[in-house]
């Protein structure tokens, strides 16, 4: 998995031993059995040919990762209202055409995946979640993002935690 506190907390979390590498150690680390799986999307596994020698993928939905826009705040406030509001509703427009491109693309890599031999388990992620609970896990991370920001998350998400 990739190096970050967010990826081995939640890993550790559901009391696996996350081991973090590097993604060029990714394939010889499968195939000489240094880890047992990999937390990565569909794309990467596809594209790298992890699926030569990883055989399962569980679709855990687990973590989401997104584009950020940013800008410089002084930039920002001195652009004209109606810019700000070109630019903020074309970069929403954006982010959902993202989001819908993303689904697109992992169905359908699902599909090639499964037919290069990689099973795809789908899987119910309510006990995952229960166990995130019971662990703190979703304490802690609210405790470091902060009442703020997790609040932004609820809005789309619901309550968590």
């Amino acid at each position: 998995m990739p190096p970050g506190a967010l990826w081995t907390s939640l890993f550790r979390a559901f009391e696996a031993g996350p081991t973090t590498i590097n993604m060029n150690e990714a394939y010889s680390s499968l195939q000489t059995k240094i880890v047992d799986g990999t937390e990565l999307p569909l794309t990467t596994l596809y594209y790298t040919k992890l699926y030569e020698v990883q055989k399962y993928v569980t679709l855990s939905r687990h973590m989401w990762d997104g584009w950020w826009s940013l800008s410089n705040r002084r930039l920002w406030e001195g652009l004209p209202d109606d810019v700000r509001a070109v630019v903020a509703r074309n970069l929403d427009r954006s982010a959902l055409d993202h989001r819908a491109d993303v689904a697109r693309i992992e169905a359908e890599l699902a599909r090639k995946l499964s037919g290069k031999g990689l099973e795809i388990i789908e899987i119910d992620q309510r006990p995952f979640r229960a166990k995130l609970e019971a662990a703190g896990f979703y304490r802690e991370w609210k405790g470091r993002f902060g009442p703020e920001l997790w609040g932004v998350l609820e809005k789309y998400t619901g309550p968590i935690g």
